[in-house]
């Protein structure tokens, strides 16, 4: 697959899945605009997409993804400097478990704020641009709990679960201008965020998982490459699983 020429804005890009979706679309021929609010490690992931695919543009932009002028500046600054954007992913997320009785309204607003509403603002400030182009994909990271629910994770299923009705909503919104929406629905992942997970929790994801192990973030990060490549030029508004087997 390749990207030769295309710019590819990336939310989240400062560690694990992110930043193996970055590295995979610069293998490619893309330029990366990495999106988060850690810049050490935003620095990390670019040496990494540098180092992925000599003359590899990587700019990072630290800006709170949940909060919608800083997203409309994001892609201004990211059409000033590169004069288009061709793929966009929304990958920033958070997870705060809790059962539903101690649920705090913060923990909610925190996680629709994080893993729906930043959905909201990137779509809405890159779809300009898009637009006139009349081409783009843009690609939602959700869960596979987003489609299963999980107890003690009621605001994170329910924020992951809004990704997919959003992708097929705007898949029909912009289809007509050659832009396509999907998602993807990671299982278990090896990243800092599901190292925190109780290891009878993995082992028991991992004991589901036809094929017998947690994913890698690159698992991640080919699934998007294609969506975001001409091969996926007739698909939109899907959600694709990327769990290994563990609900099918």
């Amino acid at each position: 697959m390749r990207f030769d020429g295309k710019v590819a804005l990336i939310t989240g890009a400062s560690r694990g899945i992110g930043r193996a979706i970055a590295v995979e679309l610069c293998k490619g021929g893309a330029d990366v605009v990495l999106v988060g609010r850690d810049r050490a490690s935003l620095d990390e992931t670019a040496e990494a997409c540098v180092g992925a695919r000599i003359g590899a543009v990587a700019h990072v932009i630290t800006a709170n993804v949940a909060d919608q002028s800083a997203m409309e500046a994001v892609v201004n600054e990211t059409m000033e400097r590169f004069g288009r954007v061709d793929f966009a992913v929304a990958n920033a997320g958070q997870s705060i478990d809790a059962l539903l009785l101690r649920l705090k309204p913060e923990v909610i607003d925190q996680m629709l704020d994080v893993n729906l509403k930043s959905a909201f603002y990137l779509c809405g400030a890159v779809a300009k641009p898009m637009m006139k182009q009349r081409a783009g994909s843009i690609v939602l990271i959700s869960s596979i709990v987003g489609i299963t629910g999980n107890a003690g994770q009621a605001a994170y299923a329910a924020s992951k679960a809004g990704l997919l009705a959003l992708a097929k909503s705007l898949a029909k919104e912009l289809g007509s201008r050659n832009i396509r929406v999907n998602a993807v629905a990671p299982g278990l992942i090896e990243t800092a965020m599901t190292e925190k997970m109780p290891d009878a929790a993995k082992e028991a994801l991992v004991k589901q998982s036809a094929l017998g192990r947690a994913g890698r973030p690159e698992d991640i990060g080919g699934v998007v490459a294609f969506l975001c490549s001409d091969a996926a030029a007739y698909v939109t508004g899907q959600t694709i699983v990327v769990d290994g087997g563990v609900i099918m």
